[in-house]
C-alpha cells in the first residue's frame, strides 16, 4: 500500500475508534496488519481498540509485541499500563506507565493512571503526588479521567458531580457531556440523557457513539420511531459502521418492524462478521418470524464468537422446542464453573442447563440449575414484596365502588372498542390467547406493549400535587378521556389496519380499574393457569427485564396471591367486565373456549382461530415456537415434575389449591 494511502487508512481507523465505531476500527486494523504484520502503528492502534472493547488479554499481547519492537512508543507504553490496570495488575502496570512518562513527561492522562496504580498498591503519598501533577498539567483531562474511572467503578454520584463541573466549565466538552449522559441513562433519567446527547451532537454531529447512546435513551422512553430516525441519521454519517446497523436493527425490532430488522442485522454482519451481538439479534428476529432453523444457525454463529456469553445459549434454550446435545450440555457444565464468568452469564447458563436436564427428564438436576439461575439473578435485582402490597392496596382504595359510580354517571374515557387486553401472570397462556385472537381477520396481534404503563404515570403531576394512582380522583372527565386517547395514539404504530388489536402486557392486570375509566369499551381477558404451574413456569423463565418477583419461590407465591386478590377486587367493583380464561380449559376443549372468547369480544366465529398454529405472524415472547404448534397438553400439571422441591410454594398457595387434590383449582 502506498505511504499516503497507509496514512489515510491510519487516520481513518483513529477516527473510527474515537467515534466509538470500535468494530470497524478493529476490522480495518486487522486487514492492514495482514498486509504488513510488523507495522507497529496499526498493531498499537489495534491494541488501543481492543483495550476499549475490554479484550484485555489480546490487547496485552499485542502491545507487548509493539513495545518489544518500538520501546520508545509512548502511547503503546501508556496503553499497556492501562490494560494491566484493568486486569488488576497494578504492580506490573508501573513499568510501562513510568516508561511512557519518561518518553512524554507532560502527559496528564499517564500521570493520572500512574497515581491510580500507586494508590492501588497502598503507596498513597506517591500516588497523590502523581495525581496532583496530572491535575496541574491538565486539570480538565485529569478530571475527565477521574470521572470516567468513578463511573466504571460504579461510583455514579461522584462521577456525575465531576462531569457536571466539566460541562459547566466548558459546555463544548463533548466527552464530558457524553459521560454525564451515560450517568443519566444509568439513573434511568432518559429524558435528561436525551437532552444532553442532543447538545453533544449539535457540537459534534459525527460523534457516532453519541448517536448510539441517544438511540438507547429514546428506546427506553418508548420512542422507538424517534430512535429509528436518530440511528438512520447516524448511518448517514458513516454507512459502513456495523455497530450503527446493529443498533438500528434493534430499534426496528422493538418497533415491530421485524423483517426490516433482520435485513439490518444482516448488513451489520456483512460489514463485521465477528460482531456477535448482530448474530444474536438476527437469531431473535428470525425466531420471531418463525424461522427456527435460521434462528438456531444465527445463535450458533454467536456462540462460536463468544462461547462464554451465556445469553446466547439461553436464547437457544428459550426456543422451547430446541434440544441441546449431550456435548453442548457438557460444554455448559464446564463453562458455568469458570471463576472469571460474570454473574449474568452464570444465570443464563444455569437456566439453560435447567431446561436441558428437564428435557432429559432429570427433574432433580433441572430444579437444581433453575434454582441456581434464580439465586444468581436475584442478587442483582431489587424487589420489595411490601411495595407490591402497598401498591395494590392503593389501587383498591383509588378504584373503588364510589369512583366507578361517578364514572358511570359522567361516562368519561375514549369510547373506541379497539383494544383487547390480555392480562395475568407471565407463563399463563397469554401468548396462546393472543395467537387465537390474532388469527381472526378483524384483529391485529401486537404482543406486549409498554404504553399503558407509560400513560398511567401521566396521572402524576408535581405542579398540581397529584401522584399515581390517587391523582385520578382529582382529574376531570376531559383529562381522564385524554389518557385513553393518548394510549390509542401511542399504540397506533403497532397496528396493521384491523379494527381491533391485542395488548398482552401481563402486568396490566393492576390497571383494570384505570382501563375501565379511560377505555370503557375495551375488552379485558384474565389469562389463568393452575397456580402451581403458573409459578413454576415463571421460576423456570429468565425474563429479559422486569418480572422481578419471579426469582424466589416464596416471593412468587406471595405475588400470585396479591394478583388473585386484586383480580377479585376488580370482579367485585366491575362485575362481568373481565373474562377469565383458564389455560387448562382451552387445552381440554379448544373449540368451546375459542367461541366463548370471540363472543365476549363481539367477534364472529372464524375457523382460523381454532387453527391458530397455521397463522403466520411475528411472535416475540418466550412461547413463540409453542404457539406455532397445534394445542397440546404437555404443559398441564408440569409442576408435578418438581413436586418434591416445592412444599413451601404449595403451602403459600394453599388458599387457591384444593387440599385433597392439588391438581384441582379453586375458582
Amino acid at each position: 500500500m502506498a505511504q499516503e494511502n497507509t496514512k489515510e487508512a491510519f487516520n481513518r481507523s483513529v477516527a473510527l475508534m474515537k467515534s466509538g465505531a470500535l468494530d470497524e476500527a478493529e476490522r480495518m486494523c486487522r486487514s492492514l496488519i495482514l498486509e504488513d504484520p510488523r507495522d507497529v502503528n496499526f498493531l498499537s492502534l489495534l491494541g488501543s481498540v481492543l483495550l476499549r472493547k475490554n479484550q484485555f488479554e489480546e490487547a496485552e499481547k499485542l502491545l507487548r509485541s509493539v513495545i518489544e519492537r518500538a520501546p520508545d512508543y509512548p502511547s503503546a507504553q501508556e496503553n499497556l499500563g492501562t490494560v494491566l490496570l484493568n486486569m488488576g495488575k497494578s504492580e506490573d502496570a508501573l513499568i510501562p506507565l513510568q516508561a511512557a512518562i519518561e518518553l512524554k513527561p507532560n502527559s496528564a492522562s499517564t500521570f493520572f493512571k500512574l497515581g491510580g496504580a500507586l494508590k492501588n498498591l497502598g503507596r498513597d503519598e506517591a500516588g497523590d503526588a502523581a495525581l496532583k501533577h496530572a491535575a496541574n498539567l491538565s486539570p480538565t483531562q485529569a478530571s475527565l479521567e477521574k470521572a470516567t474511572k468513578l463511573f466504571v467503578e460504579g461510583k455514579y454520584r461522584e462521577a456525575e458531580t465531576l462531569a457536571k463541573e466539566l460541562v459547566n466549565f466548558n459546555p463544548r466538552d463533548v466527552n464530558a457531556g457524553l459521560l454525564l449522559a451515560r450517568v443519566a441513562i444509568h439513573a434511568r433519567a432518559y429524558d435528561d440523557a436525551e437532552k444532553l446527547l442532543r447538545k453533544v451532537l449539535e457540537i459534534a454531529p459525527r460523534f457516532i457513539i453519541a448517536w448510539h447512546d441517544l438511540g438507547a435513551a429514546l428506546n427506553e422512553q418508548g420512542k422507538e420511531e424517534e430512535a429509528i430516525v436518530v440511528l438512520k441519521e447516524a448511518l448517514s454519517h458513516d454507512t459502513q459502521n456495523a455497530s450503527t446497523h446493529y443498533f438500528y436493527a434493534a430499534a426496528l425490532a422493538k418497533a415491530g418492524r421485524t423483517e426490516d430488522a433482520a435485513d439490518s442485522y444482516r448488513t451489520a454482519i456483512e460489514i463485521e462478521p465477528k460482531l456477535a451481538g448482530a448474530h444474536v439479534g438476527l437469531g431473535h428476529v428470525l425466531k420471531t418470524l418463525g424461522d427456527q432453523e435460521g434462528g438456531i444457525a444465527s445463535y450458533r454463529a454467536g456462540i462460536a464468537l463468544r462461547p462464554n456469553l451465556g445469553e446466547i445459549y439461553f436464547s437457544l434454550s428459550n426456543l422451547k422446542t430446541f434440544r441441546f446435545s449431550d456435548e453442548e450440555i457438557d460444554d455448559m457444565i464446564e463453562r458455568i464453573v469458570q471463576p472469571s464468568l460474570d454473574s449474568e452469564s452464570i444465570a443464563h447458563f444455569a437456566f439453560s442447563l435447567g431446561k436441558a436436564f428437564e428435557d432429559k427428564k432429570d427433574y432433580d438436576q433441572a430444579f437444581e440449575y433453575y434454582s441456581q439461575g434464580n439465586q444468581e439473578h436475584r442478587k442483582n435485582i431489587s424487589y420489595d414484596p411490601v411495595q407490591t402490597e402497598v401498591a395494590h392496596r392503593k389501587m383498591k382504595e383509588t378504584f373503588s365502588e364510589e369512583f366507578f359510580s361517578r364514572i358511570k354517571e359522567t361516562q368519561p374515557g375514549s369510547q373506541d372498542p379497539a383494544p383487547i387486553f390480555i392480562v395475568g401472570l407471565p407463563r399463563s397462556g397469554s401468548t396462546l390467547l393472543e395467537q387465537i385472537l390474532a388469527s381472526h381477520s378483524l384483529v391485529d396481534g401486537t404482543s406486549e406493549l409498554p404504553d399503558l404503563g407509560i400513560v398511567s404515570q401521566m396521572i402524576a403531576d408535581k405542579q398540581k400535587g397529584r401522584s399515581f394512582p390517587g391523582g385520578i380522583l382529582e382529574m376531570n372527565d376531559a383529562e381522564i378521556t385524554s389518557l385513553g386517547q393518548e394510549y390509542l395514539r401511542r399504540t397506533e404504530r403497532h397496528r396493521r389496519g384491523a379494527p381491533f388489536f391485542t395488548d398482552k402486557m401481563p402486568n396490566n392486570f393492576a390497571h383494570v380499574g384505570l382501563l375501565h375509566a379511560i377505555l370503557p369499551n375495551a375488552k379485558i381477558i384474565d389469562a389463568r393457569r393452575h397456580p402451581l404451574d403458573s409459578c413454576i413456569g415463571c421460576f423456570k423463565q429468565h425474563f429479559a427485564r422486569g418480572q422481578t418477583f419471579t426469582y424466589d419461590l416464596f416471593e412468587l407465591g406471595e405475588f400470585y396471591l396479591e394478583y388473585d386478590g386484586l383480580m377479585k377486587h376488580w370482579n367485585a367493583v366491575l362485575p362481568n367486565k373481565v373474562l377469565r380464561v383458564q389455560y387448562e380449559d382451552v387445552v381440554d376443549n379448544l373449540d368451546k373456549e375459542v367461541r366463548r372468547i370471540l363472543d365476549y369480544c363481539g367477534l364472529p366465529f372464524e375457523e382460523g382461530c381454532v387453527n391458530f398454529h397455521e397463522t403466520k405472524r411475528s411472535v416475540r415472547t418466550a412461547s413463540s415456537e409453542q404457539v406455532r404448534q397445534p394445542i397440546y397438553n404437555q404443559s398441564v400439571d408440569t409442576w408435578k415434575r418438581f413436586e418434591s422441591h416445592i412444599d413451601d410454594l404449595k403451602e403459600t398457595l394453599e388458599p387457591l389449591i384444593n387440599p385433597s387434590d392439588p391438581s384441582g383449582i379453586l375458582r
